[in-house]
């Protein structure tokens, strides 16, 4: 580091080396597959950059101090050292080897640790400690190399990756999503256009996405509603071929830059939402992230989830701030042209009275020197989120079950389910009527019940005791078994179960145990009805299917926080194979990734595609968009409104409109 570049002491190597220390502390590095890094060639970094930058950044590797601190003040926050241009390649070279492994099937996804960052750099110009533009060189890349014509950028760095929206803010094939601080234009890079407003141009109108934060202190609530009110919904409907990510960490804990409050699972979720896309082709490359602590813990859960391991339980208060929702309300208003999913939307008018405009103006006549309310206020307090960090994981982390994925099968049918599914053993009658005596007498009343329930309960007791973490089995009657199986876990210490129903069952709900908390979820017709926590969705077929699961389920599981997720899939399914297995997916990243599924079907494409997303495997594609019709856009849009104050998760309109 040169000494007239005070603005860069925070861009250091440490980011990587300790980010890479701590992916070796939890034994990763040696579960992935190492692609080695290699320079990006001129011709590669030409498919974004002009000839003359490029020709200046090469020209700074034999200057001395004085020519490199000259050149430097061309640009905004950013510093020549004379091994830039060396290391700004190799941050290239690095993320399009992560390209071609995915893309060639060598690996299923990845990341990417780079340095430079790079989604500040513009055409023509360095910017923001980046140099060259690592995620925009890849979509081109990958659209030249591979053929594709739609690939979805998101960019959930606290900064605004200004040099990635003007480089494709005309170019539809791209999907560009950021979220970052604003603070009403105040904060860096303080451009218009970054703000939600700015939806593309041209042919690229709707394929820039802004969401901009205009207070510090977002957590992990408000990061997801985000994720169930704005860029899933879109996601699936521009239905990506392959998923890039900005990743920066400066919208974690602790960061001095971003001053935000999300814990560093809430990445995990993020990643697990992402990997449902693109048949599950994703790249994670490192953009910022300042806080060590944080962005090494950070780094370790986006990981942990690319390998497909449980995701850990996501902690504070579900229920997004009021400024988010402001923010979310008029980034559905913007965008309502361009998308199907919105065109039937009710309240997605503007909002102007933004609840922090008061705000600004007390920050603006305040003594200066006063920060922005937050836990995190300024790298002072890096020791006390260093102590946070350390407690908080060892809370959330849990040790990972032996076996992801448990069932019991006939003879001969063994070779249908992916080789990772391991095979049980029924209980007996003698051990099922033993269980059954003491607490089922009333639910199972026939022989045939009896022994219906060996299954069930053979794969719900490994799951229980955490020797399996999910599993899937066969029986006549589903909505029984689901019964059996929500009492079964409440003796066990399960207070709160996630009970889905796919398709058309009676349910049956507990009665023995006042203190247990179920919360119902049907899904085979379109109309919810909430009875206490008896939830039923009916109609969801096709794509009707995202603004129930997207719009309502997810958000109302978020807010509920189960510790066990039930899914029942019975006769007369209105909702097709591929919308139960990625609804399986989605679930499993509630509690612990804990799901025990139940099928009152042996169709052999059912099982095997619900048995591929318990196991982790990528959900198969869900076919062309289709819109929702708006009388079912409206039930949602009802149900939400009537629902919202007791699942938080499901606020995405302000108070104040005009």
């Amino acid at each position: 580091l040169l000494i007239f570049s005070p603005i860069c002491d925070i861009e250091v190597p440490e980011r990587l080396s300790s980010s890479y220390e701590q992916l070796k502390s939890y034994h990763l590095v040696e579960r992935c597959v190492h692609v080695p890094a290699r320079e990006g060639s001129e011709e590669e970094i030409l498919l974004v950059h002009s000839s003359e930058h490029l020709e200046v950044a090469k020209s700074t590797q034999t200057m001395n101090e004085e020519e490199l601190k000259r050149v430097s003040e061309n640009y905004d926050a950013f510093f020549f050292h004379p091994s830039t241009y060396h290391c700004a390649r190799l941050a290239v070279g690095a993320t399009l080897q992560l390209v071609d492994a995915v893309m060639s099937g060598k690996v299923r996804n990845g990341m990417a640790l780079v340095r430079p960052p790079g989604h500040h750099s513009q055409r023509n110009a360095a910017n923001g400690f980046c140099l060259f533009n690592n995620v925009a060189i890849a979509a081109e890349y990958a659209k030249l190399k591979y053929g594709l014509q739609r690939i979805l950028i998101i960019d959930w760095d606290v900064h605004h990756g200004q040099g990635t929206q003007y480089i494709f803010e005309e170019d539809p094939s791209v999907l560009y999503f950021s979220w970052h601080r604003y603070e009403h234009q105040e904060f860096w890079p303080s451009l218009k256009e970054s703000d939600y407003d700015a939806v593309g141009l041209g042919n690229g109108k709707g394929f820039n996405i802004n969401l901009p934060w205009n207070k510090v202190g977002m957590g992990n609530s408000d990061y997801l509603a985000v994720f169930f009110h704005v860029l899933l919904p879109m996601a699936f409907e521009f239905d990506p071929e392959l998923v890039i990510v900005s990743s920066g960490y400066d919208s974690g804990i602790g960061d001095p830059e971003g001053q935000m409050n999300a814990t560093p699972e809430v990445f995990a979720h993020l990643t697990h939402f992402l990997m449902q896309l693109a048949n599950g082709k994703l790249c994670v490359i490192l953009e910022g992230g300042y806080h060590l602590k944080s962005l090494g813990e950070s780094v370790c859960m986006t990981v942990k989830a690319l390998l497909g391991d449980p995701v850990p339980r996501i902690t504070g208060e579900m229920a997004p701030c009021l400024s988010a929702v402001e923010s979310i309300q008029n980034v559905r208003a913007a965008h309502k042209p361009y998308w199907k999913w919105l065109a039937y939307e009710g309240n997605t008018s503007f909002l102007q009275n933004l609840s922090t405009k008061s705000h600004l103006l007390k920050k603006a006549n305040s003594n200066p020197s006063i920060e922005h309310e937050s836990k995190i206020t300024d790298d002072n307090n890096t020791v006390k989120v260093e102590r946070f960090l350390e407690l908080h994981m060892k809370n959330i982390l849990f040790p990972v079950p032996p076996i992801k994925t448990a069932t019991t099968v006939s003879e001969g049918s063994e070779h249908f389910f992916p080789k990772y599914v391991q095979l049980v053993k029924e209980m007996n009658k003698t051990e099922i009527e033993a269980l059954v005596r003491g607490f089922y007498a009333d639910l199972v009343k026939e022989d045939k019940t009896l022994l219906s329930l060996g299954s069930t309960l053979a794969i719900l007791d490994k799951i229980l005791k955490k020797e399996v973490c999910n599993g899937i089995a066969v029986s006549p009657t589903a909505a029984l078994s689901a019964a059996v199986a929500l009492r079964h876990s409440v003796h066990f210490g399960f207070q709160r179960v996630l009970c889905v129903f796919v398709g058309d069952m009676q349910i049956i709900p507990n009665t023995e145990d006042g203190h247990l908390s179920v919360l119902f979820l049907g899904i085979w017709g379109f109309i919810f009805v909430l009875i206490n926590f008896l939830l039923l969705l009916k109609d969801a077929e096709g794509n009707d299917f995202f603004s129930a699961v997207l719009g309502f389920i997810l958000p109302v599981a978020y807010s509920y926080q189960p510790n066990l997720t039930v899914i029942a899939v019975g006769p007369n399914r209105s909702l097709g194979i591929s919308g139960i297995s990625l609804l399986v997916a989605l679930l499993q990243g509630l509690a612990e990734s804990r799901i025990f599924a139940v099928i009152e079907d042996t169709e052999i494409n059912l099982m095997q595609s619900i048995s591929k997303a318990l196991v982790g495997a990528s959900t198969p594609p869900f076919g062309m968009y289709v819109p929702p019709t708006q009388e079912k856009v409206n039930q949602i849009k009802t149900l939400r409104d009537h629902f919202q104050q007791e699942w938080k998760m499901l606020q995405c309109s302000g108070k104040w409109s005009v």
